[in-house]
């Protein structure tokens, strides 16, 4: 049996309903085509990264500074989403640097002092983009008073409404996500700055992936596109349609890395 797992964009309760349907239909189209062996249901029981490596793996997502970072060539991209939200460009997305609704902030260099809230060491758009935004305001590698892991963008969200953050950068789909599903979320924040874009979040499969069944699944995402039956779900994920990107569309995540890492702004907990 393969593993399918889609866990970035979840919720609020619509999407992670919209995210089944789409895979529902996936899967349909896949079996069609003669592959057997497709779950009935995407695995939310697995936590998303450790579905990404797993030998299994039929159909995942992952975020594009871990797959510069650790991921190329372990596993085979498939195709990446493109959404209609603001702040979205085609394939390429961007984070927006988001403040307290009172904050006296009126740009990225009124940050310095403050702390800062960050999903996760490894996203690229609450970390690495934000970093590569911070950098060039550091002082001999210092920016921040502190920075918070939350775990999450929403609880990044909710940190710098409740005063324990004074910033945190939050990818512009969850962001347009939380302003239609759960906006009052977002009544304690307004958006200060956005970052530089880049590649959008890949889906993947594992590595042992035959190209004929990259190509299978190409032809799955491509039909999901197209299906009147799916019309309601694409416009409650925001989704427009996917295109395929190569590891080199990808390498600009990687080089923003390294150059705030050789400015001396490196991993986030050296940030203060």
């Amino acid at each position: 049996m393969f593993l399918a797992s889609l866990a970035m964009y979840v919720t609020p309760p619509p999407l992670g309903q919209a995210t089944q349907e789409l895979w529902s239909f996936l899967r349909a189209h896949l079996a069609d085509a003669g592959l057997a062996g497709l779950p009935e249901r995407l695995d939310t029981g697995i936590a998303h990264d450790e579905a990404w490596l797993r030998p299994d793996l039929i159909l995942s997502q992952t975020c594009g500074y871990p797959y510069v970072k650790t991921l190329r060539g372990r596993v085979r991209l498939v195709a990446t989403p493109v959404y209609s939200h603001p702040g979205c460009d085609g394939p390429l997305m961007r984070s927006f640097v988001i403040v307290s609704r009172d904050s006296g902030a009126r740009s990225l260099a009124d940050l310095r002092g403050t702390i800062a809230a960050i999903n996760s060491p490894d996203s690229n758009s609450g970390s690495n983009l934000f970093r590569a935004a911070i950098a060039p305001l550091a002082e001999n590698g210092r920016f921040f008073a502190g920075v918070v892991e939350t775990g999450s963008h929403g609880a990044s969200i909710d940190a710098v409404s409740a005063g324990r953050a004074g910033c945190a950068a939050i990818d512009c789909i969850t962001f347009g996500n939380i302003r239609r599903f759960d906006p009052q979320r977002l009544g304690g924040v307004r958006v200060l700055a956005e970052t530089a874009c880049g590649p959008g979040l890949p889906f993947i499969t594992a590595a042992g992936a035959s190209d004929e069944r990259v190509a299978l699944l190409r032809q799955a995402l491509a039909a999901a596109i197209a299906a009147p039956a799916l019309a309601g779900a694409r416009d409650t994920l925001g989704l427009v349609r996917f295109d395929v990107l190569s590891d080199g569309d990808y390498e600009p995540l990687a080089r923003l890395a390294e150059e705030a890492i050789a400015a001396g702004y490196g991993e986030f907990g050296a940030w203060t």
